[in-house]
């Protein structure tokens, strides 16, 4: 359970996590490793920062941190790869099957959880 404060009319986390090289060089190989990807942008919650989506052809995805939407289009402009705003275009369809697939498979944990991503 994440640890709150409210700020005004926002609430901030007391434990926040930063972007590190860790969680670039995850995404980097995601996208070098994988056909079509895409890259999702998230906005910043209460509980986390900005996040990044990326997207393969076969649905797969993972997620990050990153620092700001600025750092997402950048890392999505060296990989070669688009970048949507999720608020504006929603989750593909391929993302959501191939989550689907895999919950139908038993597998209900968070996708790449064990590269340091919080479950």
């Amino acid at each position: 359970m994440a640890l709150l404060q409210r700020r005004g009319h926002r609430w901030r986390s007391l434990v926040p996590r930063r972007t590190d090289r860790d969680d670039l060089a995850h995404l980097e190989q995601f996208a070098l490793t994988r056909r079509g990807v895409e890259a999702y942008l998230e906005p910043r919650t209460a509980i986390t920062e900005h996040t990044v989506v990326l997207v393969a052809t076969s649905g797969e995805w993972t997620r990050r941190r990153v620092r700001n939407p600025k750092a997402a289009r950048a890392l999505a402009d060296k990989l070669g790869i688009p970048v949507y705003d999720v608020a504006a275009t929603g989750y593909p369809k391929k993302m959501r099957e191939w989550t689907a697939r895999r919950r139908a498979a038993g597998d209900t944990g968070v996708p790449h959880s064990d590269d340091n991503w919080p479950t």
